[in-house]
Formats: C-alpha cells, sequence, structure tokens
C-alpha cells in the first residue's frame, strides 16, 4: 500500500444518491460496531497504542476518533432535518484526537458508545424518506452537503479507519 493514511483509497462524492445505494451506506453503519470491535479484539494496551502509520493516531485514538465522528455527525444531521439548511459548526478533530480521553480511556467505552450511537443512528436513517436526503447542511470548510453526500462520506468514513486498524494488524502480525 503506497499511502497509508487512504487504505481503501481517498473519498469521493457519489455519483448517485439512489434508495439502493443509500441502503447499503446504512448497512455499513449498522455493522460498524461489529466490525471495529472486532478489528480491536484482543489488542493490548501497547497495541492500542501504537500509530498506525508514522505519525498517525494510534489505535486506540482512531477509536475515540470515529466516536466523536459520528455523535458529531448524528447531531448534524438530525440540525438538517430539523432546521432549513443550517450552518454546523466545524471542530478541529486532531485537537480533539490529542485530549485526554481519546489517548488513555479503554476503547471499549467509545465502542460501547458507537454502538449505541449507531442504532440511534441507523434507525433515523431507515425512516427518512427520499425527498429527506435532498435536504443537509452548510459545512464551514466544505460547503453545501446534502444528506445522502453526508451518508456516503460516513460510509467511507466507517470503512476507513477500520480498514486503518485491520492493515496495522497485518503489518505487524497481531
Amino acid at each position: 500500500m503506497d499511502d497509508l493514511r487512504y487504505p481503501i483509497g481517498q473519498f469521493s462524492r457519489p455519483a448517485s444518491s439512489m434508495a439502493g445505494i443509500r441502503a447499503a451506506h446504512i448497512q455499513t453503519l449498522r455493522l460498524l460496531p461489529e466490525r471495529l470491535t472486532a478489528a480491536v479484539a484482543d489488542l493490548d494496551d501497547h497495541q492500542l497504542d501504537t500509530p498506525y502509520r508514522e505519525a498517525g493516531w494510534t489505535v486506540r485514538q482512531v477509536v475515540h476518533h470515529v466516536a466523536d465522528s459520528h455523535a458529531n455527525a448524528y447531531v448534524r444531521i438530525k440540525l438538517a432535518l430539523t432546521e432549513d439548511w443550517p450552518t454546523i459548526k466545524a471542530y478541529n478533530e486532531t485537537a480533539w484526537a490529542d485530549l485526554a480521553d481519546a489517548r488513555w480511556l479503554p476503547v471499549n467505552i467509545s465502542l460501547n458508545l458507537i454502538t449505541a450511537l449507531h442504532a440511534r443512528w441507523v434507525s433515523l436513517l431507515e425512516s427518512l424518506a427520499d425527498d429527506d436526503f435532498h435536504g443537509g447542511y452548510e459545512h464551514p470548510v466544505m460547503g453545501r452537503q446534502n444528506l445522502a453526500q453526508v451518508l456516503a462520506l460516513y460510509d467511507w468514513h466507517s470503512r476507513h479507519h477500520t480498514a486503518h486498524i485491520l492493515h496495522l494488524r497485518r503489518r505487524m502480525s497481531w
């Protein structure tokens, strides 16, 4: 792999947001808790504190980042569903990953959060009508994002960070 930052490639906006494609994205979100839990199963603290690449986050930070990022995404989607194209607040992901909770807390805390959050998130997404996916929010950096695009992004995000951990496991023969 040439670029350890993007083990599944960089995100690209989907050309279509048909219901079947959205259903596949929702399925990825449904399976993330199980897949992420399996990816870190049986890792000890030394392994959890190993960066997935040079100058990258540790496995522990990646797991906590997924919880932080997906919690933000869930709230942003709820804002988009209840307001007319709200402008959401960006956050400094790197700074969040450097906070003490992301550097030292056991990963099971975030895995439990991800499990509960994804149960709510998937339920919400499955309740939406096709037209709901055309609404969205204004991101201060990425601009206007409709919910179909956001859903595709978090499908990719889920697979992207799980792949970081699985690739590291293979490289380190854990």
